[in-house]
């Protein structure tokens, strides 16, 4: 189940994001030490931590295994970008969607 793909994919994942090892490890609740065993193929890890990475990451569990994205690709990109706002913006940003809701059920 486990090969070298699915731990560079993290890493990248990870440095796209702009995610110390430190900080995704601590978010995912592992140690630094077992993320970088993961992204370099000394360690797998169980469903529960792929779970974690996965949501952690705002990618799907089969993109982290196969490198394959799923239908909910954009909701996935637009729940990282969120990830990245400031409660200030996470707020305004959630007015500019209900105003926008609002505008599509009224055409």
């Amino acid at each position: 189940m486990y090969d070298n793909s699915v731990g560079e994919r993290i890493r990248e994942l990870r440095e796209i994001q702009n995610y110390t090892r430190e900080a995704l490890a601590e978010k995912v609740d592992i140690s630094a030490k077992f993320l970088y065993e993961i992204e370099v193929g000394k360690k797998g890890f169980s469903a529960e931590t792929l779970g974690r990475l996965a949501r952690a990451l705002s990618v799907s569990c089969d993109y982290v295994l196969f490198g394959e994205e799923t239908r909910h690709q954009g909701t996935e990109k637009i729940i990282c970008c969120l990830e990245l706002l400031n409660p200030r913006q996470k707020s305004r940003m959630q007015e500019l969607l209900h105003l926008m809701i609002s505008i599509c059920e009224a055409v």
